[in-house]
């Protein structure tokens, strides 16, 4: 696969414009390699530590960088966001930095960390709705008059500009990995991931990760017919989506090689193994790139294998089945 057209919404151009302004309050998080990792499935596997952001997950890369692009009214106005938590924090972090006010709107039921994390940072956290894509109904329903501006999880040319820094700094660290795998919620990190790397080195592969029982991206991407689901059936709430997003959409069939989808049982897995071996709590989202590598290792046999952690903020009530599961070997 080729550069990625010059018509889409997000550029390399934009990755490059965002670097200083995240770097100006985010530090790059560190590529760190874990060579047990590799060996379970034969290569080298580099772990991209975006749980160690200061609210634990990548997607304050976006929020800071659509904040510092704010118009006058805009700031006025404050924020307005859907989200099962890390998404809502990174708006609620930017937001608080830039002395603006922010409303998320989460799932009832939602993961009572993230929403606690996100009232610490100051934001008003409504809870509306079974899933992600209720909640995300309810506001472009209900409060679409609300003047605040509203700030979709993935149909952002500034958020997916944003995260696409995470790109940016595993090439300074590895400028020449085989492949890099991106967990997807609605692909914002797989989509800026790889419009850098489509940059950097158009021969890396870049593939998305998606829980099986949460495959409605995946099974777009690789129909190319538009695919919801009635539920989405997965633990790991960074994954839980039914409906993909069009700019997300549109910019993957370009920068993304392919999907890979794994089980929740091999997420706790993978959470499991990276706890042994790393010391890491992460999340199911955030294991999803060290599942793919050992559920689909031959496929990645003697290759150098980034793997970005998305998160670490695991609800507590996963931890006991967590520690039950067996960790890879």
């Amino acid at each position: 696969m080729g550069s990625p057209s010059s018509t889409l919404p997000v550029s390399y151009q934009d990755v490059l414009d965002s670097v200083p302004r995240v770097h100006e309050v985010l530090r790059p998080t560190p590529l760190f390699e874990w060579p047990g990792l590799g060996r379970l499935f034969g290569g080298r596997f580099l772990a991209k530590h975006e749980n160690h952001q200061p609210v634990g997950a990548f997607k304050v890369r976006g929020g800071v960088n659509l904040a510092a692009t704010l118009s006058d009214n805009e700031r006025e106005s404050g924020l307005l966001g859907c989200s099962t938590g890390n998404h809502g924090q990174s708006l609620a972090m930017a937001a608080k930095l830039a002395g603006i006010t922010c409303t998320i709107v989460v799932p009832k039921g939602n993961n009572p960390g993230k929403n606690a994390a996100m009232r610490r940072l100051g934001a008003t956290v409504i809870e509306h709705g079974a899933d992600y894509d209720q909640a995300r109904s309810y506001i472009e329903r209900e409060l679409a008059e609300d003047p605040a501006r509203y700030v979709h999880s993935a149909n952002e040319p500034a958020l997916i500009a944003g995260v696409g820094t995470m790109g940016f700094e595993v090439f300074e660290d590895c400028p020449d990995p085989d492949v890099i795998l991106v967990p997807i919620g609605l692909g914002s990190g797989v989509c800026g991931t790889g419009i850098v790397a489509r940059a950097r080195r158009p021969q890396t592969r870049v593939i998305g990760v998606q829980a099986d029982g949460a495959s409605a991206v995946s099974d777009t991407w690789h129909s190319g017919e538009w695919t919801t689901s009635e539920t989405a059936d997965t633990w790991a709430e960074g994954m839980a989506t039914r409906v993909p997003a069009e700019m997300t959409l549109e910019i993957m069939r370009e920068v993304v090689d392919d999907v890979l989808l794994v089980s929740d049982d091999d997420l706790r897995r993978a959470c499991r193994t990276y706890l042994d071996q790393t010391h890491n709590l992460v999340e199911g989202a955030g294991a999803a790139s060290l599942a793919a590598a050992v559920v689909h290792r031959d496929r990645f046999q003697g290759q150098t294998v980034v793997g970005i952690v998305s998160g670490g903020n695991l609800d507590p009530d996963e931890l006991p089945t967590i520690l039950a599961s067996e960790a890879y070997s």
